[in-house]
């Protein structure tokens, strides 16, 4: 297998039209404390809630906000809840990626006509900011998806929550939207969930990699990207593939006990100030050692950013044909080696950043080998 682009000229009909990720919902073990993590170390702003204090009685979430992104950070209080049980069996991670559509009640028909398994039917929710419509169906793993169309709704967030501001300040750090959220599935499962958001949602293959392109010495792996029409939505779908040792998707798949959301890629305008903000948080990233930087400028060739920057801040660039882009990847944003977020900033560029595979693979599995799981 090649590696292989969409081509501008191919078409694509979503099965209903998506404006965006509408939000993205994390189930953790302990909300409170999750959500100060995000307002400190990644400059969001608490914006709305709900728990005991507005009618809830067995869960709470808060919603975090920067630019066009929302998470919602939910936990709960009894270890039979579904939420915690979620938690007992993957650790915190993604539940929920929420699509922003016109029309929830259509949208959600539609998918299950297509062979979308329901995990809820159509809820219109209302209060006295108006009404919202969501449904949702099923992707890989425990993963969903949820539509919601807000249309006729203008408060903080949805019904049931109220607007909340944090005591703390926190100090955005550029954050823009989601750019692509990446999962996780088991060996042989790439291709039936890549036919799924064919099938079902309209998405087109955008781009594939093979093992030789996502290869070391010792790990390998496979990916596909889908896409929606409009380009908003990406989803890269990773299997593993064989190799001398464990690969990061096998690391991944054995301690979150099962396929899920990897990783969530966030956009920013500038990746040199919102790096260095993070690292002053307290994040921590991914190493890359600095010969990485010796030849790069041969590969990518004129960049608007200073390169001793970027290596300070130890950013990877790559390019395409239609621009480059510059990334770096978090360490798991928890104690299991499982979720963590990529900063990625974009100058035209539409790829993934093929070019920066052997290092940014290499990294991955020296913190592996610390972890004893290589």
């Amino acid at each position: 297998m090649n590696t292989s682009t969409l081509t501008n000229h191919e078409t694509i009909t979503d099965t209903f039209p998506i404006k965006g990720t509408d939000y993205i919902e994390f189930y953790v073990g302990n909300a409170k404390q999750t959500a100060l993590f995000y307002q400190h170390c990644l400059g969001f702003d608490l914006v709305a809630y709900k728990g005991p204090e507005t009618g809830t009685r067995d869960i709470v979430s808060y919603v975090l906000q920067q630019g066009k992104i929302r998470f919602v950070i939910t936990s709960a209080f009894s270890p039979e809840h579904e939420v915690l049980q979620h938690v007992a069996q993957h650790g915190d991670g993604v539940k929920v990626l929420a699509l922003w559509v016109d029309d929830a009640i259509d949208s959600y028909h539609k998918a299950i006509e297509r062979g979308a398994e329901s995990a809820f039917e159509p809820i219109k929710l209302e209060d006295e900011h108006g009404y919202i419509n969501i449904a949702g169906f099923k992707t890989y793993g425990d993963t969903i998806h949820t539509v919601v169309d807000r249309n006729h709704y203008t408060g903080a967030f949805m019904p049931g929550y109220v607007a909340k501001k944090s005591e703390y300040k926190s100090t955005p750090l550029g954050f823009k939207y989601v750019d692509h959220c990446v999962g996780n599935v088991e060996l042989g499962a790439m291709n039936k969930w890549v036919k799924f958001y064919e099938d079902v949602m309209g998405f087109k293959l955008l781009i594939t990699f093979d093992d030789e392109d996502i290869s070391t010495e010792y790990s390998a792996l496979m990916s596909k990207v889908v896409s929606n029409g409009n380009g908003y939505i990406k989803f890269p779908i990773n299997e593993p593939a064989q190799g001398k040792k464990k690969s990061q998707i096998d690391e991944y798949l054995e301690f979150y006990r099962g396929p899920g959301v990897q990783h969530v890629a966030i956009a920013t305008d500038n990746i040199i100030h919102t790096v260095e903000a993070m690292r002053k948080n307290g994040v921590e990233f991914l190493y890359v050692p600095d010969n990485y930087y010796d030849t790069v400028e041969e590969r990518v060739g004129a960049i608007n950013e200073n390169m001793e920057d970027l290596k300070r801040m130890n950013i990877l660039i790559d390019r395409d044909e239609e621009g480059y882009l510059l990334q770096i990847f978090t360490k798991p944003i928890q104690d299991r080696p499982t979720v963590f977020f990529e900063i990625i900033q974009r100058v035209g560029a539409r790829s993934f950043g093929k070019g920066n595979f052997k290092a940014l693979f290499e990294s991955i599995e020296r913190e592996q080998a610390l972890r004893g799981n290589l």
